[in-house]
């Protein structure tokens, strides 16, 4: 037994740890503090309820069975301590709190003291490690010592237990799976450690012997208990970076085909890769190198390829939005292949913004990143087969129009789909590759 309460110490003292990452900032918090020394309380309470730690309490003392009073009143610090705890989450005129805590730590302050008298007075001198409730069940003052710290630690996990579930229903978030774990852990301490211990001192008190539940039943469902408190407890400081750690994550490994496609480039900035970068540092890096990526393609971004892209993407039932990623998808990777194969820049640069650096969050990076990794146009437009219409002898854009309507955009005829490029009877349609037949035309090729 003294292994599992041993374990479920350390992992006490692991969840405080991580409650105090930062131990200046943190202590200066009430509520951090209150949380902090409430699951000290609870790992101090599982050492000392060990029956080794009993055992080495009673040498150092000198007194048979000293460490049972000792345990029963950390463990009512503790039940105290969580009272007060759940004070500073809900709130509410400081003075009040401030009060109502005082209240909470004078009424088990006499409890504590109760047991240490009633300890005192007990006559107990077979040392018991494991069994001493029972096996004192029907001793004087003993069996209201140990009958007054479960009635003390049954009223505080009860209160704990109404107020987390009637407080959950106020809130959202991580803070609702914070109480509703706290009073999943005070439901297994009432109903695993505290009625076990009822019924096991009951019984003996009517003859029977059932000392199984309170020696081998309770403890184990009394750590899983304080375990799930625990988590509770720290849910709602490390739940929102756990999931900030989670998105950062996700959105690096979903960055990766855009990363590709600019990774190449000779210019393009590599994105540190040591291992104690954060996700979220790893993340930053890379968005800087990619937007780092797209300036040294701007040279090379084609609209006719743009417009070209988005036309196709309007006519296979693409929406406005999804059409012009795509669009800008074919694009960038029309202009990362040509950079590639050491083509010139245009010779008029577009002034076309993409989305991906309009947006303050990488989502815009992302679907850019998904569209050139599953848009068969983004995959035409990278193997150079993205077909264009040709321009007219005149080296004009034929756009029609309504009388009444008057003149439309570019992208207005594209996203109607009446985008009109005439070609010549003969030409047919080209492909990025193909040169043009007129001087006016402008070139989509790669030389």
């Amino acid at each position: 037994m003294s292994l599992v309460v041993y374990l479920a110490a350390a992992m006490l003292l692991l969840a405080m740890a991580v409650k105090l990452r930062r131990p200046r900032t943190a202590l200066r918090d009430p509520l951090i503090r209150s949380v902090c020394t409430a699951i000290l309380l609870s790992a101090l309470t599982f050492i000392l309820a060990a029956p080794h730690t009993i055992a080495a309490v009673n040498d150092a003392t000198g007194i048979p069975n000293f460490g049972a009073p000792l345990t029963y009143s950390v463990l009512s610090a503790m039940s105290c301590s969580l009272m007060v705890v759940l004070l500073h989450w809900r709130g509410g005129p400081v003075e009040r709190i401030r009060r109502t805590a005082r209240a909470c730590v004078a009424a088990y302050g006499l409890l504590i003291a109760a047991i240490v008298v009633l300890f005192a007075c007990a006559d107990a001198p077979v040392e018991r490690l494991s069994d001493l409730d029972t096996h004192y069940a029907n001793t004087p003052y003993m069996r209201e010592m140990i009958l007054l710290y479960l009635l003390g630690h049954s009223v505080s996990e009860l209160v704990l237990l109404a107020w987390c579930w009637s407080w959950q229903r106020e809130v959202s978030g991580v803070l609702r799976t914070g109480l509703r774990l706290i009073a999943v852990g005070c439901l297994l301490d009432v109903v695993g450690f505290q009625a076990t211990k009822y019924v096991a001192v009951g019984a003996r008190w009517h003859g029977y012997d059932w000392d199984f539940l309170s020696t081998f039943v309770a403890p184990p469902l009394a750590s899983l208990g304080a375990l799930t408190c625990a988590v509770g407890f720290i849910l709602p400081r490390v739940g929102p970076a756990v999931a900030a750690v989670a998105t950062a994550l996700r959105d690096h490994r979903r960055l990766a085909p855009l990363w590709g496609e600019v990774s190449a480039l000779a210019t393009a900035p590599k994105p540190p890769t040591a291992w104690w970068h954060s996700p979220q540092e790893r993340l930053h890096q890379r968005e800087v190198s990619i937007h780092d990526g797209l300036l040294v393609l701007a040279p090379h971004l084609d609209d006719g390829v743009r417009l070209a892209a988005r036309t196709t993407a309007l006519a296979q039932g693409l929406g406005e939005h999804d059409a012009r990623v795509v669009a800008e998808a074919a694009m960038l990777a029309d202009a990362a292949r040509r950079a590639r194969n050491g083509a010139p820049p245009q010779e008029t640069p577009s002034p076309y913004q993409l989305y991906a650096t309009e947006a303050a969050d990488p989502s815009a990076l992302v679907e850019l990143a998904r569209a050139l990794a599953t848009s068969p146009v983004a995959t035409a437009a990278r193997e150079g087969t993205l077909s264009l219409p040709t321009a007219n002898p005149e080296g004009s854009l034929s756009l029609p129009t309504a009388a009444r309507e008057g003149p439309r955009t570019l992208d207005a005829a594209a996203s109607e789909g009446s985008l009109s490029l005439p070609t010549a009877a003969s030409e047919g349609p080209r492909t990025l590759d193909a040169p043009a037949r007129t001087p006016q035309d402008r070139t989509h090729h790669a030389p």
